[in-house]
């Protein structure tokens, strides 16, 4: 704004200068040069008449220095104009690229978590898979154990002199009886 006050206080300053200098012309110019045939030399017609009648219509230095001054006014607004909305668009741009920087880093993070989350996932699915290979397998083992049991407990009590068969309290009597409903198993068990 300041070298826009200088340049149009200058040209408010020579203007009255060239005013006074005289800008126009009033009387026509003459030629210097003598033409090459002797015939006289017709200016064409789309030669313009602006130096042999000066009129009203031709600008003179003041007003073409006025003219020159306010555009050059308008522009210089139109840059100022032009250089905040620039300086607008950089702190935007700016503020976006930050915005997106940390955006990046979480995403970067995310990714990072969710790979360990994957990685722990496929981790425990196969430990639950051994797992539940172990207890199936323990399972059988289990039973082989407390058959190996009751079959030893069995011996002990036939050591002892305990019959399982004559007892109709035992599991192992019962299962026969009832293995063959009305058969002749279960009538010869039972004392009459």
């Amino acid at each position: 704004m300041r070298t826009a006050r200088t340049i149009t206080l200058t040209l408010l300053a020579v203007a009255p200068a060239l005013l006074v200098a005289g800008c126009t012309l009033e009387k026509p110019l003459e030629v210097v040069v003598k033409p090459e045939t002797p015939h006289e030399i017709t200016p064409p017609a789309s030669l313009p008449s602006r130096f042999q009648n000066p009129t009203a219509e031709t600008p003179t230095a003041v007003d073409s220095a006025m003219e020159i001054s306010e555009k050059y006014a308008k522009l210089t607004e139109e840059k100022a104009r032009l250089e905040q909305e620039n300086a607008k668009l950089r702190e935007e741009n700016k503020r976006l690229a930050d915005e997106f920087t940390g955006c990046k880093a979480q995403l970067n993070q995310a990714k990072k978590e969710l790979a360990e989350a994957n990685d722990l996932l496929v981790e425990m699915r196969i430990e639950l898979n051994n797992w539940k290979t172990n207890i199936l397998g323990f399972r059988d083992e289990m039973r082989d154990a407390d058959k190996a049991q009751l079959e030893a407990l069995m011996k002990i009590l036939k050591v002892l002199g305990g019959e399982l068969k004559d007892q109709p309290g035992t599991a192992q009597a019962e299962a026969p009886a009832a293995a063959v409903p009305g058969g002749s198993e279960a009538g010869t068990d039972k004392p009459m």
